[in-house]
């Protein structure tokens, strides 16, 4: 039986929509109707109550939540535990995200993904490699005893996940434009970060498949008057994506706002960069035998170094819209279609659209998120809020 969700304001493609219905069935959007469609009134009907419809939010970098660090435990059961608490924040898509570790440890997470995704672990897409393939110069909190060069003997690897994306964080200085080719033809998305590349090396990089910049302005090349670097590239260029993490500590909320304004807005999408501490109240986490102390929004080490952030998606959406000046449409669209897009996924979810799948997230004004359907399954079933 289809299930008709009413008496809500849908986010469609055009903006909020009120008086329509959603219909349901087989985990997909069967269509998009008016309440007096005779679907709905053969359908079972869930009032909305108002309240916002919107796309539900993918997140391309996760490496925990809910108490698990991925890099500690990288198994189907993390992997659930992880989306559970996100799913909570309206995050319907994730990528696991695994911290540079040695490749015996990156073979166990891509396992683990590929079980996860055999067992229809709730929202669960793929795989994001951040590392080890990254220039010490510019490692941030990763450890740089695990950092190397990307050779062709790590091809079979990276490109060994199947039935979901993966995801590769380098340096391109620390590989070769062919390897970054190979691994594109393979179907892996390929993204530049903890990199010291010049502009240059960027734009090559680009020109071999290269499409991705790993948060924005943090762990790069700096754009400066004589070296545009990393961030001069990124923002030069005009088909690549940029993902930015919108919590007010990773990155001023000027310097975000000056770079929506060098290309187009639909090429920049939300991430979390998300620990362990994200759904919890916990004030401090283990990261590969380091102590991180979340404060706020913000994880620190002993150094007082970002080590990645304790923010969900719901929130890094109402920064967007406070800090960047975005209007609701344009903030949801950067945590839902956006990284859809970029992950290649845009032809199956993303989208309030017919035929795509039910991946919704009901919120209030405030974008506190109410409930969720993740393939057309309601978080009030289990796996999430």
């Amino acid at each position: 039986m289809s299930v008709a969700l009413t008496n809500g304001r849908v986010l469609l493609e055009d903006g909020l929509a009120e008086k329509r219905c959603v219909l349901l069935s087989g985990g997909r959007i069967l269509d998009i109707v008016a309440p007096s469609d005779r679907r709905v009134r053969r359908a079972e009907r869930y009032d909305l109550r108002g309240q916002l419809l919107l796309p539900g939010f993918i997140d391309s970098q996760v490496n925990g939540g809910g108490g698990v660090l991925f890099n500690d435990a990288p198994s189907v059961e993390s992997i659930r535990a992880i989306g559970r608490a996100h799913r909570r924040f309206g995050t319907t898509g994730f990528l696991p995200t695994l911290i540079s570790a040695d490749l015996d440890v990156v073979a166990r997470a891509i396992a683990a993904v590929c079980s996860a995704i055999e067992a229809g672990v709730p929202g669960v897409l793929g795989i994001h490699i951040e590392g080890p393939f990254l220039n010490v110069a510019r490692k941030g909190v990763h450890d740089p005893a695990k950092l190397r060069e990307l050779g062709p003997s790590a091809l079979g690897l990276l490109t060994s996940l199947r039935g979901g994306r993966t995801l590769v964080t380098l340096a391109p200085e620390m590989t070769t434009p062919q390897m970054i080719e190979k691994l594109v033809a393979a179907g892996v998305v390929v993204s530049a970060g903890h990199t010291n590349a010049t502009y240059a090396q960027i734009c090559t990089a680009l020109r071999h498949g290269l499409s991705g910049f790993t948060h924005l302005f943090n762990a790069m090349s700096q754009l400066t008057a004589r070296e545009p670097g990393a961030v001069g590239a990124a923002l030069d260029d005009p088909t690549s994506w940029c993902g930015i993490i919108v919590d007010g500590e990773h990155t001023d909320p000027v310097a975000l706002r000056i770079a929506l304004r060098c290309k187009t807005h639909d090429r920049f999408m939300l991430v979390t960069d998300a620990m362990p501490s994200v759904g919890t109240d916990n004030d401090s986490f283990e990261l590969q035998g380091r102590r991180i102390s979340v404060r706020g929004t913000a994880c620190l080490d002993e150094d007082g170094r970002l080590a990645g952030t304790n923010i969900d998606m719901a929130s890094c959406v109402r920064n967007a819209i406070s800090m960047l000046g975005l209007s609701l449409p344009e903030a949801v669209r950067m945590a839902s279609r956006g990284p859809a897009e970029f992950l290649g996924l845009a032809h199956d979810t993303g989208r309030i659209a017919p035929g795509l799948r039910a991946d919704l997230a009901l919120a209030d004004d405030a974008l506190n998120v109410l409930e969720t359907w993740i393939a057309g399954r309601s978080s009030k079933d289990g796996d999430g809020r």
